[in-house]
């Protein structure tokens, strides 16, 4: 299977940014040659392919697999397996942002919660600790609203994104509509009786 000149070019890019995303290269170039391509392709196609050894192509393939970025197939009358991506963009960010938590942020998670618990034995151990809570109570919030954007519909997180910066604007109508006039930062008596 030849790559056309201008895909070769795609490959080769996301080959080259793998490292930088923490994959390797040949991982990079499969699931872009995968990603490109109008039909599933077979471990054999792919090694021809990309010119790469049928032993890092399988392995390649696994990763891709445990990551739930390539999809298998089978043809009728066809004993190969074959691979696909995922045909909606959007999944594949979703699932992208899904893996990439599980692997990195739910583990510092972890870690930070339990230090958290511990008793600090001097001052370092206990200005160490509160700056882990900063970050802790950080992620949390981030991690807090990834959640609620992974369960947006495709159609509204696109809006979402879209705004950009209006998103300050917005905020800072509400500012503007929360405070008592002359901007003395007294919130509306609604709010007031509210609490009492």
């Amino acid at each position: 299977m030849d790559i056309p000149p201008l895909a070769r070019t795609f490959v080769l890019h996301f080959g080259e940014m793998g490292g930088r995303w923490g994959i390797n290269r040949t991982v990079g170039q499969i699931y872009a040659l995968l990603f490109i391509s109008d039909r599933p392709l077979n471990a054999e196609e792919i090694t021809n392919a990309l010119g790469l050894s049928r032993s890092n192509i399988s392995m390649g393939l696994k990763e891709l697999e445990s990551w739930r970025l390539v999809r298998l197939q089978h043809i009728p009358g066809d004993r190969r397996e074959y691979f696909t991506t995922p045909e909606d963009v959007w999944e594949i960010v979703r699932i992208l942002a899904e893996e990439r938590r599980k692997r990195e942020v739910d583990p510092t998670l972890s870690l930070l919660r339990s230090v958290l618990m511990e008793t600090p034995g001097s001052a370092e151990e206990r200005h160490a600790q509160e700056r882990m809570r900063e970050l802790h109570e950080l992620i949390e919030l981030l991690t807090g609203w990834a959640d609620e954007v992974q369960k947006l519909e495709t159609e509204r997180l696109v809006q979402l994104m879209k705004l950009g910066s209006r998103v300050t604007r917005l905020l800072e109508m509400k500012d503007k509509l929360t405070l008592l006039p002359g901007g003395k930062g007294r919130r509306r008596k609604t709010d007031d009786a509210a609490r009492e």
